[in-house]
């Protein structure tokens, strides 16, 4: 008998079944129903449509996160991911591994697409610029050539103090 006598049978059921993991959230299942096991994922389940052969990866990499956009040679967002977006928080933004699961991210769901060749577009002085890049290509895609775009003043305004740690 439980120690709760005055509890509906199943709240007794929910309760016993479900345990705290420091704040992470468990899923009590029902009978006849499926979790997470027939969930596909989420680069299978939105194929494209269109078959391109060739498109351009701009990659934005600053010291506090990695942004990857993929387009097609006329502009065209294709795909996007950043570090943020695939969950990593705070100074792990900003991290070459963070970029490589960027750019893993990008690069099969470039390669679903049909992509064969693409020419990267780098902007920002981040840790992750060449380590998206190497991580999109290891899905098997051709590099056409880097492209540096990032912004250099020619003496305009008075920077910032340096920072004091």
């Amino acid at each position: 008998m439980s120690e709760r006598p005055w509890e509906p049978a199943e709240r007794k059921k929910i309760r016993s079944n479900h345990f705290n993991f420091m704040g992470k959230k468990r899923i009590v299942k029902k009978e006849g129903q499926e979790g997470e096991a027939g969930a596909k994922n989420p680069v299978e389940a939105r194929s494209s449509k269109k078959k391109i052969e060739a498109g351009v990866l701009y990659v934005q990499s600053t010291y506090n996160n990695t942004k990857v956009l993929l387009t097609d040679t006329k502009g065209n967002a294709l795909a996007w991911s950043s570090s943020g977006s695939l969950g990593f928080k705070g100074a792990k933004k900003g991290t070459p591994f963070a970029a490589a699961k960027v750019g893993e991210l990008v690069g099969e769901k470039a390669s679903n697409m049909g992509i064969k060749s693409i020419e990267a577009v780098v902007r920002g002085v981040g840790q992750g610029r060449e380590a998206s890049i190497r991580g999109f290509l290891s899905k098997g895609i051709d590099l056409a050539g880097v492209k540096d775009i990032t912004p250099v003043p020619h003496n305009g305004p008075k920077p910032k103090k340096p920072r004091r740690v």
